[in-house]
């Protein structure tokens, strides 16, 4: 079957949950800029996330340009990314009103896990689909970005429970990681 529907539906998804991420944003009272101060935690949880959230849209869209077609199974496993990309609000907030604290960095984290591990569900199952020479398969190769990003989401939601700060840090790593999208895709869709 076609891929356009799954496409279009994935793209509304990530709209609604930045959108979600977005309200929970709220304006502090006073005019001064010492009044930002109590926000910061939760707007840099924001930012964090929003930046997560858009790598898995550029991410998603790669993969889905170098697929040809989807599969009933396909759709499940996408469904299965957008619900941990779902809960990123929740654990973003979580986070950013709790001032970093253990709990809530370990929870990022372990979302953080689980959306990596919902995405190379996504990709093992278009890859299979598509076939071993497939211009997918090509350019994602062994993945080793994938499975190192997974190590350190793994030590950064063990280390929230000695020092949260180290955490986030290790997510922002994995961040700065993926952010410049991946050469070898961009590679690909070069090709005549």
């Amino acid at each position: 079957m076609g891929k356009e529907r799954l496409t279009a539906f994935s793209d509304g998804v990530v709209a609604i949950i930045i959108t979600i991420m977005v309200l929970e944003l709220k304006v502090p009272h006073g005019t001064a800029l010492r009044d930002l101060l109590p926000v910061l935690p939760v707007f840099l949880a924001y930012v964090l996330s929003f930046i997560y959230v858009g790598i898995y849209w550029n991410n998603h869209h790669h993969l889905l340009t170098l697929a040809t077609s989807v599969t009933g199974p396909i759709l499940w496993a996408n469904m299965h990314l957008l619900f941990w990309l779902s809960t990123v609000p929740f654990a973003t907030a979580w986070m950013g009103e709790n001032q970093l604290s253990t709990a809530p960095v370990a929870l990022y984290g372990g979302v953080l896990i689980m959306n990596a591990v919902a995405f190379t569900i996504l990709m093992t199952l278009l890859i299979r689909h598509e076939g071993a020479d497939s211009e997918l398969a090509r350019a994602m190769g062994r993945d080793i970005k994938g499975k190192v990003s997974l190590a350190i989401y793994a030590v950064g939601v063990a280390l929230a429970f000695v020092q949260p700060m180290a955490s986030v840090a290790l997510y922002v790593v994995v961040a700065a990681i993926w952010f410049t999208p991946d050469p070898r895709v961009e590679r690909m869709l070069r090709e005549p």
